[in-house]
């Protein structure tokens, strides 16, 4: 257990707070929906770190009806006393990036939070933040607005508000919507969010509350089953072939937690967490995982014989096709590549996640032939049909191996460096005509398709590879495709920075910018997730005042606020598709970086991603409909 004596001596100070208003998105990933809620995990994650160090049992989450949001623990505490700077502890840390007390190993072992950037960046980045602290029998008040303390320090410490006898903080905020392009917070993801931690933390307990709809929301979260819950969850629509296996143990100083089930949809769900933050590219610990985990499946093959001596080994697709896993380690002192901690970064946690998967697995396999037989039957499987979708590969791109763009259809661009180009996928030829001669041939290709292409989610991979369209794409980018049973795909060889997906502005663009989302979320995640695709945003309407100078609006909400600050009378265009545009209207509006409005497409919560994509795209017509009658109310409808 941590040091149960957390004084202001504890708080380390390493820099000031000025940056942050100015760049909000390097310390919170974006000021878009995604970085709104990330407010919220940020207070949150602190109080996690207190339930870690052991002082720390409930935490409240409640989104009130103005927007604010209010995290509430029954910790220790913030300190309050005074710090050697001359002020409240509680003041530096609510204050000062980079100071708190986890650069301190007594005071917190390991930590989820961003190293004492979170309270600091929370404040600074809202209308206002409230604090109260019950701590030493009294009530401990500090106020803020736009991260300026509101509150006069009385000999350098917090003003006391009254008596009490629980112990803990809570923390009331308001997005400052002068940052922020969106100020209401989505709770779906939040709500995901409060479950994933509860299952990572099983003697928690998560308290939720939206009170923003007519009747409020009220949800507890706890699993005391901890990761072999969360795996019941992720699995709970498939078939299980076994028992969840769960292990852990200690390697280097690192707590490696796993738990790890097969089912029988093919897909690999191997989701990695480092001091309880969800890691969405993986990292070392992943890499210590499968790499392990892959070398002993293989040795056991080859002691059964399940492996001929000349056949070559299963790769790691092969033995993780089936496989949804969880690997969780604490770590006293991650490193991400990034700042919102997509992705580990530690050399030791690739060490201590291979040692203790080594062991642990090779223990429990030698204990429980059947389920090792039913691993091996499922590589097995898998490279059986990996080898014969090779053989279908090689047959449908046999003689355009070395063809650009087989269709003919490709306007390349004249540069040849990929950090430079960008190429806008089009539908139809009459609007493809229009983006090449509006074009900057460049940097800018354009890349026309015919109607809607496949739905992937209902095909299967013959007649996917066999799509004229889908084939021309893989071809264009140039770096290959991935799926279920094997990975062809090479990211380095991407041809464009930018995948710009380019469709009308009605409901037959909006369909045929799912079905192009989905062929890249299931055969070329990388590209997503690396941040290459993007949703240009054409104008709706463009308006004509008598007097003044012509506006292109781009949403309906624009057209209001024209509506009601145009004081002469104006005429409205109305563009149903992009072939209705001439040439210098596109560039305008839709391919002149300059002037452009566009969409970055990103996964904010990749463990539901999947699910998702195969209800509203699957074959299973039931929970879409269910889906839909759900949402209707939100639908945005083109008229």
């Amino acid at each position: 257990m941590a040091n149960s004596q957390y004084t202001a001596s504890d708080i380390t100070l390493l820099e000031g707070l000025e940056a942050v208003r100015k760049r909000p998105g390097m310390y919170i990933g974006s000021v878009s929906t995604k970085g709104l809620n990330h407010l919220i995990f940020e207070i949150v994650d602190n109080a996690v770190d207190e339930h870690l160090a052991g002082f720390c049992s409930e935490i409240s989450v409640v989104l009130h009806k103005d927007g604010s949001c209010t995290v509430t623990d029954n910790g220790r505490g913030v300190p309050v006393d005074l710090h050697e700077k001359g002020m409240s502890a509680a003041r530096l840390v609510y204050t000062t990036l980079h100071a708190g007390g986890k650069f301190d190993d007594s005071v917190y072992k390991t930590s989820g939070g961003l190293h004492g950037v979170g309270s600091s960046a929370v404040n600074a980045l809202s209308a206002y933040m409230d604090v109260e602290i019950f701590r030493d029998g009294l009530i401990h008040h500090d106020r803020y607005e736009k991260g300026i303390p509101v509150i006069e320090l009385e000999n350098g410490l917090l003003p006391t508000i009254g008596k009490t006898r629980q112990t803990g903080t809570k923390v009331r905020f308001l997005p400052d919507d002068t940052i922020f392009e969106k100020t209401w917070f989505r709770a779906d993801d939040i709500k995901s969010r409060m479950h994933e931690t509860a299952y990572l933390n099983p003697e928690l307990t998560i308290k939720f509350t939206d009170e923003r709809g007519d009747t409020p929301e009220k949800i507890t979260y706890h699993e005391p089953d901890g990761i072999i819950g969360f795996i019941k969850e992720l699995n709970k629509k498939n078939e299980a072939y076994h028992d969840i296996v769960y292990f852990s143990g200690i390697a280097e100083g690192i707590e490696v937690e796993c738990a790890f089930q097969y089912v029988n949809d093919f897909h690999e769900n191997v989701l990695g967490f480092c001091n309880n933050i969800y890691n969405a590219e993986g990292g070392t610990h992943l890499t210590g995982f499968k790499t392990t985990f892959t070398t002993v499946i293989n040795q056991y093959a080859r002691e059964l014989g399940v492996l001929k001596e000349k056949e070559p080994n299963f790769n790691g697709t092969d033995v993780r096709n089936g496989m949804t896993a969880i690997v969780s380690i604490k770590h006293p002192d991650p490193r991400f590549e990034g700042q919102t901690k997509t992705k580990l970064d530690n050399p030791d946690a690739t060490r201590a996640c291979s040692k203790v998967t080594g062991d642990e697995i090779t223990r429990y396999f030698d204990r429980n032939l059947e389920v090792l037989k039913k691993v091996l039957s499922c590589a097995e499987r898998s490279a059986k049909i990996r080898k014969a979708e090779e053989k279908v590969r090689t047959t449908i791109f046999t003689k355009q191996k070395y063809s650009f763009d087989s269709n003919g259809k490709l306007a390349n661009c004249e540069n040849k460096d990929p950090k430079k180009c960008e190429i806008f996928i089009v539908e139809g030829d009459s609007a493809g005509g229009s983006a090449k001669t509006a074009r900057n041939r460049n940097f800018q290709a354009i890349l026309p398709i015919r109607g809607k292409i496949l739905n992937v989610e209902k095909a299967s991979i013959d007649k996917i590879l066999q799509n004229a369209e889908i084939k021309t794409m893989i071809n264009a980018f140039g770096c290959g495709f991935s799926e279920g049973y094997g990975n062809d795909f090479d990211i380095t060889k991407l041809r464009y920075d930018k995948i710009i997906i380019m469709a009308d502005a009605d409901v037959d663009g909006a369909h045929i910018s799912t079905l192009l989302l989905t062929l890249f979320y299931r055969f070329m995640p990388e590209l997503i997730y690396e941040g290459h695709v993007y949703i240009a945003m054409p104008p709706l309407y463009k308006a004509m005042p008598k007097s003044g100078k012509e506006e292109y609006l781009y949403d309906d909400y624009a057209l209001e606020v024209y509506r009601k600050n145009q004081k002469s009378t104006f005429t409205l265009q109305r563009y149903k598709g992009l072939g209705e545009m001439d040439a210098s209207q596109l560039w305008e509006t839709t391919l002149n970086p300059d002037t452009r409005l566009l969409k970055q497409v990103e996964i904010e919560d990749a463990m539901s991603a999947s699910s998702i994509t195969e209800m509203l795209m699957g074959s299973d017509v039931a929970p879409r409909r269910d889906f839909i009658y759900e949402n209707a109310k939100e639908a945005e409808l083109d008229i």
